[in-house]
């Protein structure tokens, strides 16, 4: 995989530097209340400053969808941006036209400038043409920091990319990286970890995955329908079982493409899903009543799990093993994630993971600083898990 990166970006001083960024942030108010992704974006501003370069940055916020709303303007997140920076940020009233060719023009060498919400013009998510070399004709070069939306063929993702020089920045070359080392090129023996509750809003990803990795378990309310496919009882579980055909069919992928699936051989089971509600652990194929509900893998399933990850030298995850955020059935998730930061920590194991459950469940088990990398990226993390080509990523291609 190959892409244009900075370090391609020569003699930048005095040029104007496009960087699509994701400020697409938390807030309440008016204010913003995690400035997470400000932080993530200071990296590839802070070496387009130190080159001399001006850098205008582009951002969507929210789905105004082609209007202008003043509650999703990007106004707010200049306080804060100028804050991580440590300096002034200018911002323009519009991400085209005077507003914005004004506030470029003076700007000095390393300055910043934020324009308005991309998202208040509908040929944004059209990907207008026209709309896209407008954007272009702010700037000298091209910098797509934002990998969060690089599944998008909007115009300041992909189509200002075909009209001057384009390059990924630092964030989006990390991540690239990261994803390419799991499901690129890996180190081999990979396993797979998905989870989550619906097979059906995984089948991309689970006929994909089963031709890349040695072993993939299955956890959450798609192993129930997994489990279901199979014969076993479930009870009054959450499980998809119109899916069971279909669960067959990936099973039998798997087989013919020599991937092994993890599915659980114990499991927690409890009436209610309320906090401390009263559970037990039974190996899969007992009996249960139609009130019991599958909630959580149990501690078999975990140590099965674990001693496959000590087997294996690349990891990716997507999804929670169990009802990770109503103890006591986050246990399985918990042990897991921390078995996993450990082997990542101590350098014998790659481990990748992302999406939004994903990055909750192992920030819940304290274990998301000790992973290789783990992605925010959300719907484009799991689209590249898919297989599935990211326009704003072919738009950097060497």
């Amino acid at each position: 995989m190959t892409f244009r990166t900075l370090d391609d970006a020569k003699d930048l001083a005095g040029k104007t530097a496009l960087v699509r960024v994701d400020f697409n942030v938390p807030m309440e108010g008016g204010k913003v209340t995690d400035d997470t992704r400000l932080r993530v974006a200071v990296p590839t501003i802070q070496r387009l400053r130190d080159a001399g370069a001006k850098v205008v940055l582009l951002a969507h916020f929210d789905r105004p969808k082609g209007q202008r709303v003043p509650s999703m303007s990007l106004k707010p997140v200049v306080e804060p941006l100028e804050t991580v920076l440590g300096g002034p940020v200018r911002f323009a009233d519009d991400c085209i036209g005077a507003p914005a060719v004004e506030a470029i023009r003076d700007l000095d060498a390393g300055g910043v400038v934020l324009l308005e919400n991309v998202r208040f013009h509908a040929a944004e998510e059209a990907n207008d043409p026209v709309f896209a070399q407008n954007l272009a004709d702010l700037g000298d070069l091209y910098v797509n920091d934002a990998f969060s939306a690089a599944h998008r063929a909007h115009a300041s993702t992909e189509g200002v990319a075909h009209h001057i020089p384009a390059y990924a920045g630092e964030s989006m070359r990390r991540e690239l990286d990261a994803l390419d080392a799991a499901l690129g090129k890996p180190q081999k023996p990979v396993i797979g970890i998905v989870g989550g509750s619906k097979v059906s809003t995984k089948l991309d990803l689970l006929k994909n995955l089963v031709g890349k990795l040695d072993k993939l378990a299955i956890g959450g309310g798609m192993a129930n329908t997994f489990l279901y496919a199979q014969g076993v009882d479930i009870g009054g579980s959450l499980a998809e079982k119109d899916m069971a055909d279909t669960a067959r069919e990936i099973m039998a992928e798997a087989e013919a493409k020599g991937c092994e699936i993890l599915l659980p051989v114990d499991v927690v089971v409890a009436v209610e899903v309320k906090p401390g509600a009263e559970a037990r652990t039974v190996k899969t194929g007992e009996t249960l009543s139609a009130e019991d509900k599958i909630l959580d893998a149990g501690p078999e399933t975990v140590a099965r799990l674990n001693a496959a990850v000590d087997a294996s030298k690349t990891l990716i995850w997507n999804g929670p093993l169990g009802v990770f955020e109503v103890p006591p059935f986050d246990a399985a998730t918990v042990v897991a994630a921390r078995h996993v930061a450990e082997r990542a920590k101590s350098g014998a194991l790659i481990a990748v993971a992302g999406g939004g459950d994903t990055v909750a469940a192992l920030n819940h088990a304290g274990t998301s600083d000790d992973m290789t990398f783990v992605s925010t990226a959300g719907g484009a993390f799991l689209e590249w898990m898919e297989g599935k080509v990211l326009p704003g990523v072919e738009a950097l291609r060497a």
